[in-house]
């Protein structure tokens, strides 16, 4: 059973039933799912929880109502990990990775898809599609294939080859766009228009899309034995994910599921692609679009959605928002790698550097607990590593070979 009763505007606070909106006629501010927790309290415990399935729809009471069955590739549920060897070098006390490359098609996207493509099946659409620096794409491809569906994904064409193939493998339809993401967004607004059969899982579903990115806090609540943690790094592209992580952790809060206070959220950007963490740092309001440029492409976008929203969410708890070079993007996926075995796509190292900084800086407090989200796994973004991640050495088929190539590793004396 879902608590979900319609959609609400952001801005006005004008409220829509059940149905296939994202804009308020009003405002034309955003829609976003809201649920009567005043039923939902005393009624969703910790038991229903835990007696649900090991996916993110354990928590279906709190997310968009999916119809008949949801459309599940068995997202969700992914590890919560101590991490003490990286705390240590970080100087971190208690350190906690959220490992979402454990999803089906490897990141978080996998959540947002599986909630979208849910209620777009609910409401009548017959075709999945959106617009993607990559993952979302990936994601949208294969729940659509298993459920019979077309696919149409648009991204720009100069993604990771790896990226592409994972999204072309499932049989759907894949445009590349001769342009960044903010122009393949702009043209899947358009398309919207043209074919109202389709569900577009960031755009015309966005409302419902968005929703499951508040199964991070969720997950990571009941993970950590039904409490908050202090702190939480998260990687911010549109900045849907953090503002609903937020959302996920206040809706448990409200509901007296977890013991604890709000966290306070951090944001994690690559320098190349910070229009977010620019705005923050200089105290503006108004989040200027920058033109991407960086390493990091599944964060690459320039003129985020949920942008306002996230400097609101900074502000009001005392969080900040980091912005790191590619270098060090690339130093902190190894550093990830050798001290927890993650192997982590470029967000990943756009989290842990942004986490590493935001430490030295001051912002973070190493003393309290913080949870950092790796969103999407190494396999993605090799093209990344592929040039410095590579053999140690090359020898003969010979003992003295291989002796010879580790003394001068310094591997044996």
């Amino acid at each position: 059973m879902s608590f979900a009763i319609g959609l609400i505007c952001r801005e006005c606070q004008s409220t829509y039933p059940d149905g296939a909106g994202y804009v308020c006629e009003y405002c034309f501010g955003p829609l976003e799912v809201r649920y009567d927790l005043a039923t939902a309290n005393g009624a969703v415990t910790r038991k229903s929880i835990e007696e649900g399935p090991f996916s993110i729809w354990r928590y279906g009471a709190l997310l968009p109502d999916p119809g008949e069955s949801p459309v599940d590739l068995g997202a969700g549920w992914t590890p919560l990990r101590r991490a003490t060897r990286l705390g240590e070098v970080l100087g971190i006390k208690e350190l906690w990775l959220k490992d979402d490359t454990r999803n089906p098609t490897g990141s978080f996207k996998d959540r947002v898809v599986s909630v979208a493509l849910s209620s777009a099946r609910r409401l009548g659409y017959t075709t999945a599609a959106c617009a993607s620096t990559g993952n979302l794409a990936t994601s949208v491809a294969a729940h659509a294939a298993s459920i019979g569906w077309p696919s149409v994904t648009i991204i720009p064409s100069d993604l990771e080859k790896s990226k592409i193939a994972m999204t072309a493998i499932f049989g759907g339809t894949v445009l590349g766009v001769d342009g960044n993401y903010d122009d393949v967004n702009r043209l899947c607004v358009e398309l919207v228009s043209e074919h109202p059969d389709w569900a577009f899982a960031n755009v015309n579903l966005r409302p419902y899309y968005a929703e499951g990115s508040k199964t991070l806090a969720f997950e990571i609540s009941e993970q950590l034995g039904w409490r908050t943690p202090a702190q939480v790094v998260v990687p911010v592209a549109s900045g849907s994910q953090l503002t609903k992580i937020a959302k996920g952790f206040s809706e448990f809060l409200q509901l007296g599921l977890v013991d604890g206070t709000t966290p306070v959220l951090f944001g994690a950007q690559a320098a190349g692609c910070s229009p977010i963490a620019t705005a923050f740092a200089s105290g503006a309001d108004v989040v200027t679009p920058q033109r991407p440029n960086t390493i990091a492409r599944s964060l690459a976008i320039g003129n985020p959605a949920d942008g306002p929203y996230v400097l609101d969410e900074l502000r009001r708890h005392g969080g900040d928002c980091g912005s790191v070079t590619d270098d060090e993007i690339l130093e902190c996926i190894e550093l990830l790698a050798r001290t927890e075995g993650i192997f982590a796509e470029t967000a990943g190292g756009v989290t842990i550097a942004s986490l590493r900084q935001l430490v030295q800086r001051g912002s973070i407090n190493p003393d309290q607990s913080v949870v950092a989200i790796v969103s999407g796994h190494g396999l993605k973004t090799l093209d990344a590593v592929v040039d410095s991640a590579t053999l140690s050495a090359t020898i003969s088929p010979s003992l003295a070979s291989a002796e010879e190539a580790l003394r001068q590793l310094a591997v044996v004396s």
